[in-house]
């Protein structure tokens, strides 16, 4: 697995590197210390996760995250954004830009090693230390008053969606409801046809805007 990390702190940079060098099946293919030269490398050498600081000079994770990964984009790259601030709005705005997961830069290696990998096989992963909390900050922040889907949730996909708004991977939410992962691989599928979602990372902001978690 080849990751594309970008931060302008030399000794960050390194370091997540060095951490990601020493899992077996993951190199860290290229270094870029601001956002125009993570975009103009990850174009060139298409790596399979790229790794995104929020602030940057030049260009920002954000800005780099939607170019890159962005709604309008035709192949998308998956990026994870990772960042010094617990509760930043500009975490908010990379999930929205396309970002398939956040990180807290103290979150330690077995999470930002989870992280790559989630995003690398189209999944998405936020520190579960602030999941809850970010997205329903945000949500009651929110201008615009999200719709329910033309074809309403089943009774099981409303268990999932709640599930996943609270940060449990697939295999905690099959764990709890009793079902195979299978299933809840094709719930999450169903959920994010009905939702107009990307990914999980969307799925459970709409849960969080719909006010269907509390906190």
């Amino acid at each position: 697995m080849r990751v594309l990390v970008a931060d302008d702190h030399d000794l960050v940079r390194v370091g997540l590197v060095m951490v990601l060098d020493a899992q077996p099946g993951i190199e860290g293919v290229a270094e870029a210390r601001d956002g125009v030269e993570a975009v103009s490398a990850a174009r060139r050498l298409r790596p399979d996760v790229c790794l995104f600081d929020v602030r940057m000079p030049g260009l920002d994770g954000i800005e780099a995250a939607r170019t890159l990964a962005g709604p309008d984009v035709d192949d998308p790259l998956p990026v994870v954004v990772i960042t010094t601030f617990d509760l930043d709005e500009y975490v908010h705005d990379a999930l929205r830009a396309g970002a398939r997961g956040f990180l807290l830069k103290d979150a330690g290696p077995d999470l930002l090693v989870q992280a790559v990998h989630a995003a690398a096989r189209g999944d998405a992963l936020i520190a579960p230390s602030v999941t809850a909390r970010l997205l329903s900050t945000f949500a009651a922040r929110s201008a615009a008053t999200p719709t329910e889907p033309v074809v309403p949730l089943s009774d099981r996909e409303e268990e999932v969606l709640l599930a996943v708004a609270r940060g449990r991977t697939n295999a905690e939410v099959a764990a709890d409801l009793y079902v195979s992962l299978s299933t809840v691989k094709a719930h999450l599928t169903s959920l994010m046809t009905k939702l107009g979602a990307r990914n999980r990372v969307e799925v459970a902001m709409w849960a969080h805007e719909t006010g269907r978690v509390d906190g």
